[in-house]
């Protein structure tokens, strides 16, 4: 394999090419939209959180998503229409409750490694993208969630990853800003945060420097593989005067995010990729006293399940619930309105005036790690299903499939893997 063909121009997509690039490969990404981190990419939490590596397989995540599933502003909210992509999903998850620590220790040790590689293509290729080294503080109100977070402390430390408990008194000492009562916190003081848009567009102009093309407002409508050669279909445009055209290519990649599902059947294929909603806020902060007021440093409210992160000196970004509505992108106000109020609640001092909401689907696998590796065909490879944790873990999937490929490449043949465990 030489040519290769990059299906999904996310941050996912991206890092993969950019990765594929700097091995020699002749690589070309096809993005349905007319720049790059146009979707799931675009305004997340905007944090790079190896201390978020916990998965949800746990039975308190069922219980939970039971008991609100009538709560249109839970944190966790399911619809309860039927689906048998959704059944078979949740089929799966409850099968994976058994690897809840065995996971949650390996995505430790995959955003551990991740953040490493981010750093240094950042840094090599000058890209500006808000960048905060200041840590991640998880807070909890209640000893139930504090003595659970000290115990997935212990599987992050298996994977590598060290944070502390901290007081009350301490949290104020971190993040002055904060409001409210609070039983305790874990600091992570190797976490991070910055705006995943900024970061992706500046990483797709570096992959463009290294020769990679980039085909944008391509329509991918079918793939298809005879383990030799690959091809990739792109609708008509009928308004630009453009016919369906067909691409051939040595191997390809499918990073398509919540579209890798279908994209995989295609293919022989199966990825149980499900879309699960998050939503975001981006505060714009327009007087000194809310710039003073808003924090600095990165949270984690881990009963609300939200996440903050400062994005330079005027925004604010508030991301986080879990919506399970199948392939659904509206912005629903009572989904929005709990953010608001609890920037109000946290940070009474910032002015929430001008509040700008936005929703993204997180392309999710049943055991909440990332499809990494070979399919049924031998040069047809996957990167895709990393869940909340797609910028946190791209790096370093980026690297592992393209080492994977450079291997089949040099050897004439690839070898099999399935999940990013079987490779961590």
């Amino acid at each position: 394999m030489q040519s290769i063909a990059v299906i999904g121009g996310g941050i996912t997509g991206v890092t993969t090419a950019y990765a594929l690039a700097r091995r020699g490969f002749s690589v070309t990404l096809f993005e349905r939209h007319r720049y790059a981190a146009m979707e799931t990419s675009f305004a997340n939490g905007g944090q790079l959180s190896a201390s978020n590596a916990e998965v949800w397989n746990h039975w308190s995540t069922v219980w939970k998503g039971m008991k609100w599933m009538l709560r249109g502003d839970a944190p966790l909210l399911v619809n309860p229409r039927p689906s048998w992509h959704k059944l078979s999903w949740f089929a799966e998850f409850v099968a994976h409750i058994g690897r809840y620590r065995h996971n949650t220790v390996e995505t430790a040790r995959l955003a551990v490694a991740a953040r490493e590689h981010l750093f240094d293509w950042a840094q090599a290729e000058g890209i500006d993208f808000d960048l905060k080294r200041e840590g991640i503080l998880h807070i909890y109100r209640n000893k139930a969630g504090f003595d659970h977070a000290a115990e997935v402390s212990k599987l992050l430390a298996e994977g590598g990853l060290p944070r502390r408990a901290v007081t009350p008194e301490e949290m104020r000492a971190i993040e002055p800003t904060l409001a409210g009562r609070y039983h305790g916190g874990f600091f992570t003081e190797s976490d991070s945060t910055g705006d995943i848009h900024k970061f992706t567009q500046g990483l797709a102009a570096a992959a463009q420097r290294l020769g990679v093309r980039i085909l944008y407002g391509q329509d991918v409508t079918r793939l298809d593989s005879d383990g030799r050669q690959a091809r990739v279909t792109v609708a008509a445009r009928p308004a630009d005067g453009l016919p369906q055209s067909e691409h051939r290519f040595d191997g390809l990649v499918v990073c398509a995010g919540v579209g890798s599902r279908d994209f995989a059947a295609q293919l022989g294929d199966r990825v149980n990729v499900y879309p699960v909603k998050g939503y975001s806020i981006t505060v714009n902060l327009l007087d000194a006293a809310s710039q003073a007021a808003a924090p600095t440093v990165s949270l984690l409210d881990d009963e609300t399940k939200l996440v903050t992160s400062r994005l330079g000196a005027d925004r604010f970004r508030v991301a986080g619930t879990a919506e399970f509505n199948g392939v659904n992108r509206d912005i629903r106000a009572d989904r929005i309105r709990p953010l608001v109020d609890w920037v109000n609640q946290c940070f009474p001092g910032v002015n929430t005036r001008q509040v700008v909401p936005w929703a993204g689907l997180r392309p999710m696998m049943p055991n909440l790690m990332p499809r990494v590796g070979q399919g049924r065909r031998a040069n047809v490879f996957y990167n895709t299903g990393h869940g909340h944790l797609g910028w946190t873990l791209s790096a370093a999937t980026a690297e592992m499939v393209a080492a994977q490929m450079l291997l089949a490449r040099d050897r004439g043949a690839a070898r099999p893997s399935a999940t990013a465990t079987a490779m961590a």
